[in-house]
């Protein structure tokens, strides 16, 4: 830990807890007055993803994680008249604050400004010289006062062209009495999993082989297949059975990882547009599935999130909230026996074995019939098989023709 001074007398108290330098380092932040005296408290996780314009008229994207040195000039507790706000400088292109506005009974979180300058050639090469560009999130979340915010899920804000994605958060501006509430308000992504106490699977597996999340040289087996079920109230609102295989690739080395279900926790919940499972063990600190409703007809996994570690000491973080799996009518159930990839990003993805899910209108907590993934395989091969036999006839019709227009010739010759 590092005492920082800051103006007014205030210190800061900086944590930087490494969790992979291609993600991103937690903040541990506690806030005091000149008394000493907590003000402001804040843990959390945080990158960005920029896009720029290069000097050969090209797009470019990089990543930014909050390195293990970031300095913090200008940020405040507030009072009643005045605001608090919480500025991190990352190197010297980069900049982030986010502002806290006090009321009566409750505080906003809002105003969250991200600062660049392309004029840095180190932080992005080859960029067009505009100098600094500043992005501004409008969005605000409200708080009551004594209560402190938490968001474990990744929360992201896609303000072209930049990317922000926070997640792990446990915040508390305007602290009252120097001591952290032990009130929570959970932001809307968490509480669905508040009131639903884990479950841990424990029905029979298929015979089941570990593996460790390390570098892969060799053949790894199938996954053993798991059973998950969700309820609302007394009633079972999802079913999902699968094996899941996540393949990760860091730095051109891949990773391979089996979930074992016995080992594995899950929870979940049920909505009438939006349906969750979630999983998570002692390396992965949440899985999540997001199912959807499509056109009032049919569902589809529209979104998987993961932050796990991996061996060599590493995390990552992934979200893809635009994906397009496992469609099939409301009512039925969707079944692939035999291995399917979901590419979720570039360098992660989820092999699955065995699998059959329903999300919605589940009916005395079984399957309802089934979509196979093989009638997406016959829907395909249908106009491939007439188009075939269509080429087919057409090359005979052309043979025949050939062969009679050279009878035809050689009859002339003979004359």
């Amino acid at each position: 830990m590092r005492l920082l001074s800051l103006h007014s007398g205030m210190k800061l108290a900086l944590i930087f807890l490494f969790l992979g330098a291609i993600q991103s380092n937690a903040l541990k932040l506690n806030l005091t007055d000149s008394k000493g005296t907590t003000c402001l408290y804040a843990e959390w996780e945080m990158n960005f993803t920029v896009t720029y314009e290069t000097t050969n008229q090209t797009n470019k994207t990089i990543n930014i994680a909050v390195p293990d040195k970031v300095t913090h000039n200008g940020s405040s507790c507030g009072d009643d008249q005045n605001g608090a706000k919480i500025m991190i400088q990352i190197g010297s292109a980069v900049s982030w604050t986010v502002n806290f506005t006090k009321n009566a009974s409750y505080y906003l979180i809002e105003n969250i400004v991200f600062s660049y300058n392309t004029n840095d050639s180190t932080t992005f090469p080859g960029a067009v010289a505009k100098g600094v560009l500043i992005v501004k999130d409008t969005e605000k979340f409200q708080v009551p006062l004594d209560v402190i915010f938490k968001c474990n899920s990744v929360l992201t804000f896609n303000l072209a062209p930049v990317v922000q994605r926070y997640w792990g958060i446990h915040l508390q501006a305007f602290v009252q009495n120097g001591t952290v509430s032990k009130n929570e308000k959970v932001c809307e992504k968490d509480q669905i999993l508040t009131t639903l106490a884990p479950v841990i699977h424990t029905t029979t597996t298929l015979p089941s082989t570990t593996t460790k999340l390390t570098p892969t040289s060799t053949p790894i087996p199938s996954p053993p297949v798991g059973n998950y079920s969700i309820t609302n109230g007394n009633t079972t609102c999802l079913l999902a059975t699968m094996g899941l295989q996540l393949n990760i690739t860091e730095e051109k080395v891949p990773f391979i990882f089996n979930i074992d279900p016995a080992t594995t926790n899950f929870t979940g919940s049920c909505h009438p547009q939006t349906a969750q499972l979630r999983l998570n063990n002692s390396q992965i600190k949440y899985l999540e599935f997001i199912f959807a409703v499509k056109n009032e007809k049919r569902f589809y996994l529209k979104e998987v999130n993961v932050n796990m570690y991996l061996a060599n000491g590493s995390a990552i973080n992934i979200s893809n909230n635009n994906l397009s799996f496992w469609d099939a009518p409301l009512g039925s159930s969707y079944m692939c026996n035999k291995e399917q990839v979901l590419a979720v990003s570039r360098t992660f993805q989820i092999n699955t074995f065995n699998l059959k899910v329903q999300p919605f209108n589940v009916t005395k907590g079984e399957y309802s019939t089934a979509q196979d993934c093989s009638a997406d395989e016959d829907n395909f091969l249908v106009p491939i098989a007439v188009g075939a036999a269509l080429g087919g006839v057409l090359i005979l019709v052309l043979l025949v023709y050939f062969i009679g227009l050279k009878r035809h010739h050689t009859g002339y010759e003979q004359f």
